[in-house]
């Protein structure tokens, strides 16, 4: 399993729902765990986390906590091919997804 964390200057809510949106997944998980536009098998907003699980042995899990100055950190847990190298790739992906997020609406 890889393991990485980041924080970002948006509200917890609004990175945790970038994160799940199915429609923004493929700009930052990667492609086994969203192909064909499958959902997180599990998804709890009150806790702000989601789990994936995709054919074979990829995985992932994200946790959104609030951070100083109203901002978000972030923990995403990666298994599976190439998730090492992945990992820190997939956070920075999804930070672009959240600040596209915010700069659309």
């Amino acid at each position: 399993m890889a393991s990485a964390e980041r924080g970002m200057s948006a509200p917890p809510e609004v990175v945790f729902n970038t994160a799940v949106d199915p429609n923004r997944m493929s700009a930052w998980l990667p492609e086994p765990l969203w192909a064909g536009g499958r959902p997180a098998t599990e998804i709890r907003p009150a806790e702000l986390t989601a789990h994936w699980q995709a054919v074979g042995d990829w995985t992932a899990q994200i946790r959104v906590d609030p951070a100083d100055a109203g901002g978000a950190w972030i923990r995403l847990d990666l298994t599976g091919g190439t998730a090492d190298r992945l990992v820190d790739e997939a956070l920075a992906d999804l930070a672009q997804a959240v600040e596209d997020n915010l700069q659309a609406g």
